[in-house]
């Protein structure tokens, strides 16, 4: 962490070249001494990604921005205010991977107290500046690796352990938790001794069923999707737990939170009624396919599926509170006459359970991109192609 950024002059200068391309920036000479080009294309960079992604901390003035790679890793801001909606107030957590520590903030938000272990010295020490920046004064920052913290500190009172362990080890992608730095199935049963809560952040292409076989007392899930773009799961451990784990897949886009509860066994006994586009036309969120809601929406929701394997449903009631895109449906009409129509067609076309891919298919027929009209080419409960045609609600 290079202190002279800091300095008002440098400051402004970033504040004057925030939009500015930092990987241009990086190329010319540094106006500062004791700084480097590549020190203020960072910092810069850092300003435009948390614009976007976690935008409390480009609008907090004399912020230090870590290297990007620490920024693709860490929450967004909105996931982090949904997690700590979790955790009760006056509880004692610590983090035992913070990295730059987004989640920490949100949670001192109502914790008592957040503990932030970060085993990179320099990425602590950014964490503990910014937090002072940031007014949070209940988050202490410990440039030490979580797990020996745990083991040396045995007469700490933990309420919740919080991890995000790394799903890259010796520069592979890895998919089993046990996998993964540092070891949570090794390591769970002794953090349950230790707290009465684990809270485990994973990226969303780890397998739900895979990951509760490695886990134990697991009590809660979550899928969270942020703009339809499912970013973590989280699996909640709880000690002496035992039972199916509810699965909570939350849908977070603009201002508002929605979610749909369900478990893995009411979702197996569920049977799904199917039929022929009705009035409306529903395409479930990300975090609803991810956590395998395929069956459970359509009681809820009382709708009917176009087909086993075609993931879109349909009502003749309008049901807004629906967990995704919903739409009113124009017409059907059968593939084998679509395909036979001359007329140059403007749409937003998608293929879902079809044989030609959407890119295929827009080719082939010359669809042209864009306007309000949305065209699904996909298979109905007959197994016969058709093509949908609809608008959003």
């Amino acid at each position: 962490m290079n202190t002279l950024i800091l300095q008002k002059e440098v400051q402004d200068f970033i504040n004057q070249n925030e939009s500015e391309s930092s990987a241009k920036l990086a190329l010319k000479k540094s106006p500062f001494e004791g700084i480097t080009s590549s020190e203020l294309a960072t910092q810069i960079d850092g300003r435009q990604r948390c614009r976007k992604k976690i935008p409390l901390w480009a609008e907090t003035a004399n912020i230090y921005y870590p290297d990007k790679l620490n920024l693709e890793q860490c929450s967004s801001e909105k996931t982090a205010i949904f997690k700590a909606t979790l955790i009760p107030e006056n509880v004692t957590l610590i983090d035992i991977t913070s990295g730059f520590g987004i989640d920490d903030f949100y949670f001192s938000k109502r914790a008592k107290k957040v503990i932030s272990c970060e085993i990179n010295p320099q990425l602590a020490l950014i964490s503990q500046y910014n937090a002072k920046q940031l007014q949070a004064k209940n988050i202490e920052v410990i440039a030490s690796d979580g797990v020996d913290y745990i083991a040396k500190n045995k007469d700490l009172n933990i309420g919740y352990i919080y991890i995000d362990p790394s799903r890259r080890v010796a520069q592979q992608k890895v998919f089993m938790l046990s996998d993964c730095e540092p070891n949570i199935v090794s390591l769970q049963e002794n953090f349950l001794q230790r707290a009465a809560h684990i809270m485990i952040k994973v990226a969303p292409l780890l397998d739900i069923t895979a990951a509760l076989s490695e886990l134990n007392h697991v009590k809660q899930i979550y899928v969270i999707s942020l703009q339809n773009d499912c970013k973590e799961l989280l699996f909640i451990q709880e000690r002496d737990f035992s039972g199916q784990p509810e699965i909570t897949a939350v849908r977070i886009f603009g201002d508002k939170t929605q979610q749909f509860i369900f478990t893995q066994e009411e979702e197996t006994e569920k049977v799904t009624s199917f039929s022929a586009p009705l009035r409306y036309l529903y395409e479930p969120d990300v975090c609803l396919t991810k956590a395998g809601a395929f069956k459970s929406i359509t009681k809820a929701f009382d709708l009917k599926k176009l087909h086993q394997h075609t993931h879109l449903y349909s009502s003749e009631i309008y049901q807004e509170d629906f967990l995704g895109k919903i739409y009113e449906i124009i017409e059907v009409i059968p593939f084998s006459i679509f395909k036979k129509s001359k007329e140059k067609l403007r749409t937003n076309a998608v293929a879902r359970n079809f044989p030609l891919k959407t890119e295929v298919l827009k080719k082939k027929f010359k669809i042209m991109d864009g306007g309000e009209l949305h065209s699904f080419f996909t298979t109905d409960h007959t197994g016969e192609l058709i093509v949908i045609h609809a608008t959003r609600k």
